[in-house]
């Protein structure tokens, strides 16, 4: 079967016609240990939280132990409506999801190649990640007023993962760009999810910034 590769961050297509006759993509090995070590990351924060959600039920009294102050405190997160939006403990989710993206990078380190739908939805359920996350950072910034630490790591994990999922699917034509787009995705990728992360990190900066410099 014809199938497309992707060595050293870009796309290389064995026969040409071999994405419209439903070709494979695989991804370089560096690609496939970023899934392992972000979705493991992810996997590590939720189950942290998981654990310590389900103490604090038992015990209102228990203090998390990254509750280290009143704007870096677990708690007070844990305790919010925000935390089981979905009926359930928000990082239940996320060990599942998070060990998901696991498997996907030890598929690719073992040769595993995926079809065209499979990678989009892969990016699919990462934008819907990514935009979760993004909601919970403004609720933890603006409505709750505290910051969790393993919630850091999950967003950190979640927006690495997501930018370069999306790299490889408008590189490899699986996303429609301008040869300018791709381009810049070949050369640039690291560029997004450090921008991002970046303008997070300024953001609790300057919401705490009294509490910081006091």
């Amino acid at each position: 079967m014809a199938t497309v590769s992707v060595r050293g961050g870009v796309p290389e297509q064995r026969q040409d016609g071999a994405r419209e006759r439903g070709g494979a993509i695989g991804a370089s090995r560096a690609f496939a240990w970023m899934l392992v070590v972000t979705g493991a990351a992810g996997v590590l924060a939720g189950w942290v939280i998981t654990i310590d959600k389900f103490l604090l039920l038992e015990d209102p009294d228990f203090q998390p132990g990254c509750s280290l102050n009143p704007v870096v405190s677990c708690g007070n997160i844990m305790k919010s409506e925000q935390a089981a939006v979905f009926g359930f403990p928000n990082p239940m989710l996320g060990l599942v999801t998070y060990a998901m993206v696991v498997a996907v990078g030890a598929g690719l380190l073992s040769g595993a190649r995926y079809r065209g739908w499979f990678w989009r939805g892969l990016n699919a359920g990462m934008l819907f990640g990514v935009g979760f996350c993004t909601w919970l950072m403004y609720q933890s910034l603006y409505e709750i007023n505290s910051l969790c630490l393993w919630c850091c790591l999950a967003w950190v994990a979640t927006i690495v993962m997501f930018w370069y999922v999306t790299s490889l699917n408008v590189r490899a034509g699986l996303l429609p760009a301008p040869a300018a787009l791709k381009g810049f995705f070949e050369e640039f990728t690291f560029a997004l999810p450090v921008l991002h992360i970046g303008i997070i990190g300024m953001l609790i900066l300057t919401r705490w910034w009294d509490f910081w410099t006091s």
